[in-house]
């Protein structure tokens, strides 16, 4: 990881950044809305972007006494106005159910105590299962007023607004909370982002410095490219599943850069980190606008933030569609060569020319489907016939093969059975392939093909099917596939 970075010439410090970026083009307007995270939410919804709703907010010690806990939804989000790095924030998923209600309260009397509302609502439940009182938001919020978490520990305010509701395709990355995607904007042109997924260490909080996951983002396609876990560890996978981190399309692409563009405009910060989330119900909103974004995301991206400011860097960006293609065309696809280079594997498409290499050293070039979900490599009859292996799929036809049982257990001894009388016949046939599909089940043809796909050779096992009715004559399966990463 490290010595990646040691030889780009394009990483960014952080006095680099506040000398070279933060000072200049942040101005104390645009600072003081990026701290102010009340004050940043009415800008942005006055300027009709989409934020979080507001709940209530608690500015002194005389206003806690006073406020009604019991107004309070089944889940929300308690943050510090002026918190830094996520810290102070407190999110509930849901209530607990009571162990007393307002109705079994023995008087009128007894229901208006101090901690009635407690009991009536029996509390709330944290990402980690633990349980959350009155009492333990008021002692919370307490830090909040008193400065706990705020920048240069000054007096805060305390607010509640809306848990977002996570969406379907997050839900298997995600631990508890709602991911978000973090874009750094610089002179109207979003330059790098990174896709930020709760953990059950992180405490279901989109942080990496609590332990969350960050992943890099192609800017030109909106897809997840590379993986770090915290402040730096390289992951493919979600810890503890074979969910691959690589290739999640995220929705709405455009709409967020747009978003992260618009909100600069709005801030009149020059250089600012937008955390823009995904609501089930809404689409993309602003969680918050950072004036000093952390330097993280050019770990998850494998780059350097360095260069891609320098390359926008004095061009003058009249619109914001203008930004948008600017750092679509910029910045897109620049990562492959450098995941290729780090992961030793060619980045590859769902469609793909293949060259195939049959009898007598002969060529043909089709396009192929790849297809993760199919164990081996398949071809349709006539493509393998034009291969030159027509004589040996003449003989296979006119087998009769009705006597074998097509079941998965049956599957071992039917090969073996096939190889034993069968396979001494032929010139090219390797073996039989036992398909259980969807479709029903059938015996196919293995022939040893060799093929290159966007420049690597792969020496394969090639089942022949009767493919003439669907869009691609050849489908590369996973055992051809170790060798390459799939951008979906």
């Amino acid at each position: 990881m490290f010595d990646f970075f040691k030889k780009s010439q394009g990483l960014l410090g952080m006095n680099a950044r506040n000398l070279d970026y933060i000072r200049p083009s942040n101005r104390k307007r645009g600072m003081e809305i990026a701290d102010s995270k009340l004050l940043c939410k009415r800008l942005l919804k006055k300027n009709n972007l989409g934020v979080p709703e507001l709940i209530a907010k608690i500015k002194d010690h005389e206003e806690l006494e006073k406020f009604d806990f019991s107004i309070l939804p089944n889940s929300f989000a308690l943050k510090p106005n002026r918190g830094f790095g996520g810290e102070g924030i407190l999110v509930v998923y849901g209530r607990k159910k009571p162990a007393r209600t307002a109705a079994t309260a023995e008087s009128p009397a007894e229901k208006s105590q101090p901690g009635a509302a407690d009991e009536d609502n029996g509390g709330w439940i944290k990402a980690d299962g633990s349980v959350i009182t009155v009492d333990d938001l008021k002692s919370h919020i307490r830090n909040i007023l008193d400065g706990s978490f705020s920048l240069s520990n000054i007096p805060d305010i305390a607010f509640f607004e809306e848990r977002l509701k996570l969406l379907k395709l997050f839900k298997p990355y995600t631990y508890k909370g709602i991911p978000d995607i973090r874009v750094i904007v610089y002179n109207r042109v979003p330059v790098m982002a990174m896709l930020r997924l709760p953990t059950k260490h992180s405490d279901g909080k989109a942080n990496l410095q609590q332990g969350a996951i960050g992943v890099g983002i192609d800017l030109a396609t909106g897809t997840t490219t590379t993986a770090i876990l915290g402040k730096g560890h390289i992951i493919e996978y979600v810890p503890g599943t074979r969910m691959v981190l690589s290739g999640i399309k995220i929705p709405y692409w455009k709409d967020i850069l747009r978003m992260a563009i618009d909100a600069q405009a709005i801030s009149h910060l020059g250089f600012l980190g937008a955390d823009i989330a995904i609501d089930r119900d809404r689409g993309p909103v602003v969680l918050e606008l950072n004036a000093r974004p952390g330097l993280s995301i050019q770990l998850a991206n494998f780059s350097g933030l360095k260069g891609r400011l320098n390359r926008v860097k004095g061009l003058k960006i009249k619109t914001t569609d203008r930004g948008i293609r600017v750092g679509m065309n910029l910045f897109g696809g620049e990562i492959e060569e450098e995941i290729e280079e780090l992961s030793g594997k060619r980045v590859i498409g769902t469609v793909e020319k293949v060259k195939l290499i049959g009898k007598d050293g002969k060529e043909i070039e089709v396009e192929a489907k790849i297809d993760t979900g199919a164990d081996s490599t398949s071809i349709d009859t006539a493509l393998a016939c034009a291969l030159g292996f027509e004589e040996d799929l003449e003989k296979f036809q006119a087998l009769d093969l009705s006597h074998y049982q097509l079941k998965p257990e049956n599957e071992p001894s039917i090969k073996k059975d096939f190889e034993e009388k069968y396979k001494p016949n032929f010139s090219f046939v390797e073996g039989l392939a036992v398909i259980f599909s969807a479709s029903g089940s059938s015996l196919r043809p293995i022939f040893k093909i060799t093929f290159e796909m966007d420049k690597v050779v792969v020496i394969s096992k090639i089942n022949v099917t009767e493919r003439d009715t669907l869009k691609y004559p050849m489908i590369v399966g996973r055992k051809d596939l170790r060798k390459f990463l799939i951008q979906v």
